[in-house]
């Protein structure tokens, strides 16, 4: 516990941590006053998503590479997970599909863009290992060309109705989720010598006790269960307040807000000349919510949703993820990196985001 509260003392991101009660105050006092639950919501997530991933750093250094490496694939988008889940339970299937296109999006640009940006402010130039991003960004544009086939069947051939898009959802889902299995196995048992490090870069933090490690997530994945129930219920009011739609929240929103932890730890192996880290974590992170997050989602709706939900995105959002896996693809195809590469991303990014805040997609 001593160990909790140091970290605590010492992170100002942590700080934050105070509007988890606050949240709950909130909902208890004023049920009815969205955009402050909205507001307090958002500010409370971004903590625990930062504690979530330092507890599942420790639990991962204590367990070894593979297990580790596992175990980051699992926790890793738990927050987006838990958001989505909410979101899916309350039948808003505009926000929870706006969140995983988003959540693509946010990594493949975003993310790595600014790790780029940042990383290149103080390095001439990175290197990263070229095979591994290549993987990762081959499993998005896999996992994108998935997702992109229920769109362009049903706006395409009239005679594809509501009840063979769900079967089709279904069947991709479970393909997605047997190419993510296949992909883990490639990169962390039979080839893992193909995926080590373009150079050594820093040391990290030292972590912390299994037991506090493990206490720390199981108390964390509840709070943040909690207050994502209170973001759900308070979002589609407080957008309107705000001049925003549930897509263009879930899209960039739910997206940043969710990613802050994995977004810190980003940054700062770029800033640390560790662009591999930085790297995995962009492209990883946002080809397991592709490959396992969202199809996951599809299956899980069947059980908690009101209604099945499938795989059949706006238009719009479709080609976002596209634009997102391609020009990922290109720009780590060369292993090296600078700080107009990031510019570059981001601009693409902030494209993406003007785009839908001017002109939000059709509900379908």
């Amino acid at each position: 516990m001593n160990l909790l509260l140091k970290e605590i003392r010492h992170n100002p991101l942590l700080w934050l941590l105070v509007f988890v009660p606050a949240v709950f105050a909130g909902q208890a006092l004023k049920p009815e006053a969205h955009t402050l639950l909205f507001a307090l919501s958002v500010l409370a997530i971004v903590p625990l998503a930062a504690l979530l991933s330092h507890a599942t750093e420790s639990v991962a250094a204590k367990t070894g590479d593979a297990v580790g490496g596992l175990l980051n694939a699992t926790l890793g988008n738990l927050t987006e997970l838990v958001i989505a889940l909410t979101a899916l339970h309350a039948g808003q299937y505009m926000l929870v599909k706006a969140s995983i296109a988003g959540a693509i999006v946010t990594n493949t640009l975003f993310m790595l863009g600014a790790s780029f940006l940042l990383g290149g402010l103080k390095y001439h130039t990175q290197e990263f290992n070229r095979g591994s991003a290549r993987m990762q960004a081959g499993l998005l544009f896999l996992a994108t060309v998935a997702l992109l086939i229920p769109s362009a069947v049903s706006g395409s051939d009239s005679t594809a109705g509501a009840a063979f898009i769900e079967e089709l959802s279904v069947g991709l889902a479970v393909l997605l989720i047997v190419v993510y299995g296949m992909g883990m196995l490639f990169s962390l048992k039979t080839h893992r010598e193909l995926f080590g490090s373009a150079e050594a870069g820093e040391t990290g933090e030292t972590p912390w006790p299994m037991s506090l490690a493990l206490a720390t997530l199981a108390g964390v994945t509840v709070l943040v269960a909690l207050v994502s129930e209170v973001f759900v219920e308070s979002v589609q009011e407080a957008a309107v307040a705000f001049g925003m739609t549930p897509a263009f929240v879930g899209f960039i929103v739910v997206a940043l807000v969710g990613a802050a932890a994995e977004m810190a730890s980003a940054f700062s192996g770029a800033r640390k000349n560790r662009l591999d880290l930085s790297v995995g974590i962009a492209l990883g992170s946002a080809s397991q919510i592709a490959l396992f997050v969202a199809p996951v989602l599809v299956l899980l709706s069947y059980v908690i949703g009101p209604t099945p939900m499938t795989l059949q995105f706006w238009p719009g959002a479709v080609v976002m993820m596209f634009i997102a896996t391609m020009t990922a693809a290109l720009v780590t195809n060369s292993g090296r990196s600078a700080w107009f590469v990031g510019v570059l991303l981001l601009m693409v990014y902030l494209t993406f985001a003007m785009t839908l805040y001017l002109l939000p997609p059709r509900v379908q």
